[in-house]
């Protein structure tokens, strides 16, 4: 964060720069207040890129087998150009590649998900996945892996035939 506060300061002093090169092209005769207001056109600007850019950066840093199953986009009203393209602040990977099935029960598998979130470091929750049931919960100690053929209790949640954890995990592991 520090890193982006100095290249905002950086884009605003750049920014002014050209504001003072039309004032010495124009021989004085542009406005003086062009210099602030083109400094923080400039910091602006460059803020509203690197909100848009941060999802895309973070998504294409992860490793392989590492999967987006979930984004999550958000429009503010300090934000107005987040009305017409909304930014993508969140979202949610799963570790695909290094998933591991269960050894009492194949089709259980336990994967790592994680948490992205602008700004703020990511945050690892192992779940567990129940292919045959559609099913998801997360990994305790406590947990209870039901036996082949067996139902799973009810702090298991139910999850939809399209649901992308669950069509990136157990698609994959079939194949």
């Amino acid at each position: 964060m520090l890193w982006e506060l100095i290249a905002t300061i950086f884009a605003g002093l750049g920014a002014a720069g050209i504001a003072l090169a039309i004032r010495f092209i124009s021989r004085k005769k542009a406005p003086r207040w062009l210099i602030p207001v083109f400094a923080g056109l400039g910091m602006l600007s460059f803020q509203v890129q690197s909100e848009y850019n941060w999802y895309q950066h973070q998504a294409g840093r992860l490793p392989a087998g590492v999967v987006v199953i979930r984004t999550v986009e958000q429009r503010a009203f300090w934000r107005p150009w987040s009305y017409i393209y909304p930014q993508t602040l969140r979202f949610i990977a799963a570790d695909i590649g290094n998933a591991a099935a269960n050894q009492r029960n194949n089709a259980v598998w336990l994967v790592d998900l994680y948490l992205f979130e602008r700004r703020l470091a990511a945050k690892r929750v192992p779940q567990v996945v129940h292919c045959q049931q559609q099913a998801r919960t997360d990994f305790t100690e406590n947990l209870q892996i039901p036996a082949p053929g067996e139902a799973v209790s009810p702090a298991w949640q139910k999850l939809d035939d399209n649901d992308p954890l669950l069509v990136a995990l157990c698609q994959r592991q079939t194949s």
